[in-house]
């Protein structure tokens, strides 16, 4: 096999995603990506002509951002009682 035909051959997620696919990507549903795109924890959309897509980088960089379970404001409160 030549060697083009095999990277041919592997997958690449690709880097605009649709919401659905941009929700399943950060293991959510769509509509808590859509919350979490009003309230500022998930990016904007990008705009491909007509297409409305969403930067896996992005998404990956405002995943980061997260806090981890024990950095939430709930947890800080029962860990203060």
């Amino acid at each position: 096999m030549h060697a083009s035909a095999q990277v041919n051959d592997l997958y690449y997620p690709p880097r605009g995603m649709s919401r659905r696919e941009s929700a399943a990507w950060i293991g959510v549903s769509p509509s808590l990506f859509d919350e979490m795109i009003a309230d500022g924890r998930m990016p904007q959309p990008r705009v491909i002509n007509s297409r409305v897509v969403w930067d896996r980088w992005e998404l990956d960089a405002a995943f980061s951002e997260l806090p981890h379970k024990a950095e939430t404001a709930d947890d800080q409160w029962t860990a203060a009682v």
